[in-house]
């Protein structure tokens, strides 16, 4: 009998017995202490953003009341780092852009920024066209008399429908076939 004890006793003490985890070492980064260096911090200039939308673009457009970039020359708008004829190739497009500065009589006098994404050429240039309104009015608020008889504050709601099962587009059903 007590040999068979024994071997019980072992088995149990080999199943409750585990190897232990040894614990994994990180490298130490050390690190060095910088000197601190007063810089000027060059000013920020004041501006008003807003956002404008139409279709499946977004335009988020800041408006300065200076130009932002001195460099480019007699370039006031500037669409994704571009000069705003650059990006809108057609006259249509340019003139959709520049209508809210062109009711206003104040082409020259504002300096606008602007980043644009998704969509077409055409939805962008209405968002653009939309936020560049908005970003007026925070500017002025006199100004929202004449942006709205224009049409150029309300954000044109259409969009693309969607596809529903069972139909080749949105509302276009498989040709039917009697036989």
């Amino acid at each position: 009998m007590t040999k068979t004890k024994t071997k019980t006793k072992t088995k149990t003490k080999a199943k409750k017995t585990t190897k232990a985890k040894k614990p994994v070492k990180k490298p130490v980064k050390k690190t060095v202490a910088k000197k601190k260096v007063a810089a000027k911090k060059p000013k920020k200039k004041k501006y008003f953003e807003a956002v404008g939308r139409r279709k499946t673009s977004v335009a988020r457009v800041r408006l300065f009341a200076t130009s932002p970039l001195q460099s480019v020359a007699e370039e006031n708008l500037i669409i994704n780092d571009k000069p705003h004829k650059d990006f809108l190739l057609t006259l249509e497009l340019q003139q959709v852009v520049e209508a809210p500065l062109r009711r206003l009589k104040s082409l020259n006098r504002f300096g606008v920024t602007v980043r644009v994404k998704g969509g077409g050429i055409r939805g962008q240039a209405e968002a653009i066209r939309h936020g560049l309104s908005r970003t007026l009015i925070l500017f002025d608020p006199n100004f929202r008399k004449k942006l709205k008889k224009a049409g150029y504050l309300t954000r044109d709601p259409r969009k693309k429908e969607r596809k529903k099962y069972g139909l080749k587009k949105a509302r276009r059903a498989p040709q039917w076939r009697k036989r």
